[in-house]
């Protein structure tokens, strides 16, 4: 992962993004580019070839809409990622309406959250139905709802998702295990 260095000018960048400088955009992209890539292939890693949305389309829907969003006060590195995997999820359920509107779903055809971890156009229903289990997750515990995100649509790991939430590690373990069993009986 990255180093103290990089990761402060990271944040300096985006709070320069923040106040408005345009050229700190270009500045970040270099910097940040190789993690988004990750966390978009992370996506994708067995899917077949001839996917409609590829790791660099995701990546570069995903850097639009972050840092044009001007609404946003970034705080630093972890923050970033943070939204990062929140926008990840509404890329790839965006992508998975439109799939879906085109197909017919099979009733038959579950998904537990561990498959969620590789997007495929053919899980285009699940997908739809992972994120209304997660936006029913959300209004009962925001907090695991964010590491759900933060896991499954953009690889982070667990002393990253401490981090980004300011909690402990061990906080972010239980809660990823709550989480999971409690998708796992609403996906059921």
């Amino acid at each position: 992962m990255s180093d103290g260095n990089e990761n402060h000018r990271i944040t300096v960048l985006l709070r320069r993004v923040s106040a408005g400088d345009r050229s700190a955009q270009s500045e970040l992209l270099p910097i940040v580019y190789a993690q988004l890539l990750r966390m978009a292939e992370q996506q994708f890693r067995s899917e077949r070839r001839g996917h409609t949305l590829q790791p660099t389309a995701l990546v570069s829907e995903l850097y639009l809409r972050v840092i044009r969003d001007s609404a946003i006060e970034w705080q630093d590195r972890a923050h970033f990622f943070a939204v990062s995997a929140q926008t990840i999820r509404r890329i790839l359920v965006d992508h998975a309406r439109s799939v879906n509107a085109l197909r017919r779903p099979s009733p038959h055809m579950r998904l537990d959250i561990d498959d969620v971890l590789v997007y495929s156009d053919d899980y285009a229903p699940q997908i739809l139905d992972i994120d209304e289990a997660l936006n029913r997750l959300a209004e009962r515990d925001p907090r695991m709802a964010q590491i759900v995100e933060m896991r499954v649509f953009a690889g982070l790991s667990i002393a990253e998702m401490a981090v980004a939430l300011d909690v402990s590690e061990r906080t972010v373990k239980r809660d990823w295990a709550v989480a999971r069993v409690w998708l796992s009986k609403e996906l059921k």
